[in-house]
């Protein structure tokens, strides 16, 4: 909570700040609905020198850079259509009780219950992580339009109440009136810049990683689990582990049912169930990722098989767990447990499980991958900077994350982003028709639009059900 109360009083004294600010600039200000925009001739004699000092090298960058426009185009609309037919054929909507589509706002973890999914994203890590962004899609922009001698009217930034934006006006005529190939560079320039942030930032991320963190725990994610067949069930009684669960009997060894799925396994007339064994692991109700057995280390699945090939059954042990809040290895706390170890094939038994993580559509991705991929989400990790380390490395992690999301959100073809008129050249470009262009264009955003509609819908339903 302590950073908390810094990052709330930033973003209270940032928010004074731009509100004094736009009152003493009203004169450079124009408001566009509920933005304003304050535009300067900042950086445009910079954005001149660069275009024209690598000419020779951009100019054949263009190529790449459209081919980028397109690739995340097709990456975008297929995301979508993926995570589209997920939410709308399972039960997602009742596993994540956000909804698909969420703001990308300070705190939106924490406001829309992702807080197991993602790290937090305070308001420092926001305005920075925008600033990059930002920055480097609107200077693309104009380097690419000053490239092909498009006029450029101004750049500034944008308010939306304490949220900051950049851009880049260039002479929207100019830009018309000219080749399909031209704008289509210009159009993608800043999402292809956003991509090598991402390259950059991740680069640093992994260095930082490897540099700044170390091993020091096991995550394990489930008990040991067996298949029972139904019909040998005995139920016994409930358990005192939980109220959701069921104690049972098959060939004098005892299991635990979740009461539901046993519920739903009979009714359906299942021939076999999912339970847990009755292991030492399971009685105790382990919590976190194992750190020490008996003072011996574990910060890997070798070092956990080995402490336990070392012991025998009905030993005594002590272990101690890192037990982690929202699944993040920042913020744990340090548990201690007596243990007396089970056998199961003449060996010792300690009972937990590594149960793989489901990757379907971009939601699972988007789990499996919260913590970013340089680290293992096995592995409990410790920093040697502490609680700074954490921070810096989310700080990257969010930069990485919020760059390469708003290069896939730009190239949808939708009419008020950058994607929707290169979707409207390219299509014209490929067919040689405007009219086809223009048609297909319109299609898309409709399509789009009514995507989003169907998927609220789907959500608001589930909601509704849930409190009924």
């Amino acid at each position: 909570m302590g950073f908390v109360i810094y990052d709330l009083a930033f973003l209270a004294i940032f928010t004074i700040f731009i509100i004094l600010f736009i009152q003493t600039k009203k004169k450079n200000l124009e408001r566009q609905g509920i933005l304003y925009l304050y535009k300067t001739k900042f950086g445009i004699d910079f954005i001149d020198k660069i275009a024209k000092k690598y000419k020779n090298i951009l100019m054949p960058a263009r190529y790449v850079v459209v081919a980028s426009g397109i690739i995340l185009m097709a990456t975008i609309i297929w995301l979508m259509a993926q995570s589209t037919y997920l939410y709308l054929t399972t039960q997602i909507s009742q596993v994540i009780k956000a909804p698909p589509l969420v703001p990308l706002i300070p705190y939106f973890p924490k406001i829309f219950g992702l807080e197991s999914l993602l790290p937090p994203l305070y308001f420092t890590y926001f305005i920075i992580a925008f600033g990059v962004v930002a920055i480097s899609h609107e200077f693309s922009h104009g380097l690419f339009a000053r490239l092909h001698n498009f006029k450029i009217h101004s750049t500034g930034f944008a308010f939306m109440g304490p949220i900051l934006g950049a851009f880049v006006e260039p002479d929207e005529k100019q830009m018309a009136k000219a080749k399909k190939f031209p704008q289509l560079s210009v159009l993608a320039a800043g999402t292809f810049a956003n991509v090598i942030m991402t390259i950059i930032f991740g680069l640093v991320l992994w260095l930082f990683f490897i540099s700044a963190f170390s091993p020091a725990g096991l995550k394990f994610n489930t008990y040991a689990l067996a298949e029972i067949p139904l019909k040998d069930i005995t139920i016994l009684e409930d358990s005192t582990l939980g109220e959701e669960l069921v104690k049972v009997s098959v060939s004098n060894q005892i299991f635990y049912l979740d009461k539901q799925a046993l519920s739903d396994s009979l009714e359906k007339n299942t021939p076999s169930i999912i339970g847990y064994i009755d292991s030492p692991a399971f009685r105790s109700q382990l919590k976190g990722a194992i750190t020490e057995i008996d003072g011996g280390k574990i910060s890997s699945y070798d070092d956990l098989a080995s402490s336990l090939e070392s012991l025998k059954p009905g030993d005594t042990v002590t272990i101690r767990t890192a037990v982690l809040k929202n699944n993040l290895d920042s913020n744990s706390e340090i548990k201690e447990y007596k243990i007396v170890l089970g056998e199961r094939e003449g060996k010792s038994f300690l009972g937990v499980g590594f149960w793989p993580v489901q990757t379907r559509g971009i939601l699972g991705k988007i789990y499996q991958n919260s913590i970013i991929k340089v680290k293992d989400p096995r592995i409990y990790y410790e920093s040697s900077l502490k609680d700074f380390g954490w921070f810096i490395y989310f700080l990257l992690w969010w930069i990485v994350v919020i760059n390469i999301a708003v290069a896939l959100f730009n190239m949808l073809p939708l009419g008020i982003l950058d994607g929707g008129r290169f979707f409207y050249l390219l299509v014209w470009g490929i067919t040689g028709k405007e009219k086809i262009g223009k048609k297909s264009y319109q299609i898309a955003t409709y399509a789009l639009i009514a995507v989003v509609i169907l998927l609220m819908a789907r959500w608001v339903f589930s909601l509704l059900s849930n409190w009924v």
